[in-house]
Parts: C-alpha cells; structure tokens; sequence
C-alpha cells in the first residue's frame, strides 16, 4: 500500500462487521452497523502547532482504535480495499 497521510491524519481498517446478532440471528448486509473500531495503516508526520514545531501523534501504524460513528467521512479505496481517512482528534481511545 502507498499512501500516506499528511499533518494529523491517519488511514484506518475498519473492523469486519458482526454477521450475526448477539442472539445469533444472522444479520442482512442492509442491517448491519458499521463497526466504530479499526486498525491504523498509515500515520502521518504530526500536527503543525502554532508556533510552527510538529507535534508527533499518540497513535502508529498497528494500533487498534476507537472513533465515533459519523468520523473519518473520507473513504478512500487503496488496492481494493475501503479504509478511512480521519484526522487523529476523531479517535476517541486505543484499546490495549
């Protein structure tokens, strides 16, 4: 994959969703919720602070993330696959 982000954004994978309910119906395309956790591919080099040093991410490449429902509305396809492009400010947590 090439691509990299510019500042303070970062590219995600978007978990799979959930095939089946928690009772174990299994669920049409049309009815699944897009999962709100994915996994960091890309970084970008930092946010340009106002006296114009760069601040370095608190994310990398690897890490897994949550962001909320409506972050990330840039999708983009990179080798037939749809990631997410979302500035650094829309993750809300990394799970560990």
């Amino acid at each position: 994959m090439n691509i990299r982000p510019l500042y303070d954004r970062v590219v995600v994978r978007r978990k799979e969703e959930e095939e089946t309910s928690a009772g174990g119906i299994v669920l049409p395309g049309s009815a699944k919720e897009k999962p709100n956790e994915g996994e960091i591919v890309a970084v970008g080099d930092g946010k340009v602070l106002d006296n114009g040093e760069q601040r370095a991410l608190s994310v990398k490449v690897g890490d897994t993330v949550v962001f909320g429902q409506y972050a990330g509305s840039n999708t983009i396809e990179v080798d037939g696959e749809e990631l997410i492009l979302m500035s650094e400010s829309e993750i809300f947590a990394v799970v560990e």
